[in-house]
Parts: C-alpha cells; sequence; structure tokens
C-alpha cells in the first residue's frame, strides 16, 4: 500500500471544514479516509500566518 497524494486543494478543503465549518477532526478524517495525523499536519502547515507589519 503506497502513500496516497492529496492535492492542495483537497487539503485546504478539508482544514475548512474543521477550522470553518466546525466539524471534528475524527469526523471529517473518516468521512475523508483521511488519518487524523494527516489533517493536524495540513492543519500546520495551511494555518494563516499574520500579516507582516507595515514599516
Amino acid at each position: 500500500m503506497g502513500k496516497a497524494n492529496f492535492s492542495d486543494e483537497f487539503k485546504r478543503d478539508a482544514v475548512a471544514q474543521i477550522t470553518e465549518r466546525g466539524y471534528r477532526v475524527a469526523e471529517v478524517s473518516q468521512r475523508l479516509g483521511v488519518s487524523q495525523h494527516s489533517l493536524y499536519a495540513w492543519k500546520r502547515q495551511f494555518a494563516r500566518r499574520p500579516a507582516a507589519r507595515p514599516a
């Protein structure tokens, strides 16, 4: 069994279901067939960084 490759769009949508729509990680994991570990990693990967302060 090989490693699945998911598009950035798929990952962002999965993260949005957790962060914007309020679904639990376990629920999204089960529905999409993705490990909870992957979802947490994607959440960190796509976390919004604070905007740079103007100089």
